[in-house]
């Protein structure tokens, strides 16, 4: 913007504004077009967005910042009076969302005025999106259950309620206990687990084995290989679409360790992203020959998941969290690397994500070096799928067992071998 400016007599200065406010009022006023039963079009929305920057530009002017409520409630007021002189059909559109747009449209007009450029167009964009997706939003909210919306609502209470009120200071042993890093930790597995729990209620049981593994990694891989180590237990039929299901969500875990690095010690990642690509390219190999081999098909069965927001178990989780990071702490201290890998061990047997956390969070204390923190999660990862691999055989037996083994085995390889590769090139 101040590249146009510069270009521009001063007494035009202003006028690139105006262009862009335009272009937002077209942009909403192109989707509203569509709709036969709204009183506002292209033409409306372009003008009411120039008219939020002519208000905003005027009350800068004369300093009378009034002006700008005056404009937001005429233009509400027109709309209003609209929708009274005609009133929509008893079936049809009340206007409701065509009044909140525009009145929207001109508060952006108001804040390009006040150089919001790129903020200004970027909700452009989204009221846009908002407006176009109708009906796969009404959609959507038919779909969920009660079940459903609580979990949202859940979410949101410990995100946006519970996570603002914890203390933001190191406590205990080696300072190693903040309880609002703890709590951060349960939102960001909680949001991982919410979202693959959400994916999967709207689409995981009509896309076929692949995108149930998919799904149900993200939300929980014990409880993937769990529930189809039964299935393929009930029944013999049901045995590749199993076997598919476990290998694919134990790769999603790979994924998610990524992402948890991402967020948490962006500097680790560069070290564990090629370690992770190794097991997702072996295991990846390993479940496109199961799925050539064993051509799962037929109906899938139910993948009932818990809810991941759920008080008890983001407290679980926590806790969890809370011990698994003290103890790694206090073991490095005493034990060294030693302390470290005994920790991996016991907690990856069933959750990999503690362990994983813990790693990340004592690096970024200074208390671990990213190499050992590597170390720490391919160990715990491994300790994961040999549990996992043992819930296989235990529940599933051994027809099942055999070729999900596999599975996780080369996950397990390609992990190794890409960690000793890259110890390698370290040394």
């Amino acid at each position: 913007m101040d590249d146009i400016l510069a270009w521009l007599p001063a007494e035009l200065a202003p006028l690139p504004h105006y262009v862009v406010a335009m272009a937002i009022g077209l942009l909403m006023g192109l989707e509203r077009e569509r709709n036969p039963a709204a009183k506002a079009g292209l033409r409306t929305f372009a003008l009411t967005a120039l008219l939020g920057v002519l208000a905003a530009h005027l009350a800068t002017a004369l300093g009378e910042q009034w002006l700008i409520a005056v404009g937001l409630l005429l233009v509400g007021g027109m709309m209003i009076a609209a929708y009274l002189r005609s009133p929509p059909q008893p079936d049809g559109d009340p206007g409701t969302t065509t009044v909140a747009a525009l009145m929207l449209c001109y508060g952006l007009g108001v804040l390009v005025w006040h150089d919001e450029i790129q903020l200004a167009v970027m909700l452009g964009i989204a009221a846009t999106l908002l407006l176009y997706f109708k009906p796969e939003l009404r959609g959507l909210s038919e779909q969920l259950t009660r079940r459903d919306l609580l979990s949202v609502l859940q979410f949101m209470v410990l995100s946006l309620i519970v996570l603002p009120l914890l203390p933001n200071q190191d406590y205990g042993p080696y300072g190693a206990i903040n309880p609002h890093h703890i709590w951060w930790m349960v939102v960001l597995i909680a949001g991982v687990g919410l979202a693959g729990y959400a994916a999967l209620r709207l689409v995981g049981q009509r896309r076929g084995a692949v995108m149930l593994g998919l799904l149900g990694g993200l939300v929980s891989s014990t409880a993937t290989t769990l529930a189809f180590s039964r299935h393929a237990r009930a029944s013999a039929v049901m045995m590749p679409v199993a076997v598919i299901v476990i290998v694919l969500a134990n790769l999603v875990v790979l994924v998610r360790l990524g992402v948890l690095a991402l967020v948490v010690a962006p500097d680790v990642l560069p070290q564990l992203a090629p370690v992770l690509a190794g097991g997702l390219v072996a295991g990846g190999l390993g479940a496109a020959y199961g799925v050539r081999r064993l051509r799962p098909g037929g109906e899938l069965p139910e993948l009932a998941m818990g809810n991941p927001t759920e008080l008890r178990t983001a407290l679980g989780f926590g806790l969890l969290y809370g011990v698994v990071l003290l103890a790694a702490a206090w073991l490095s201290d005493w034990l060294g690397a030693r302390g470290l890998y005994a920790v991996a061990l016991v907690s990856g047997l069933t959750d990999v994500d503690a362990i994983t956390l813990s790693s990340l969070r004592l690096h970024n204390l200074d208390r671990l070096s990213a190499t050992l923190a590597i170390d720490v999660v391919t160990l715990a990862v491994l300790s994961n799928l040999a549990f996992k691999s043992a819930l296989a055989l235990t529940v599933g037996g051994w027809p099942m067992a055999r070729h999900a083994i596999a599975g996780m085995g080369a996950l397990g390889l390609g992990l190794v071998a890409a960690w000793a590769i890259m110890r390698g090139f370290s040394a």
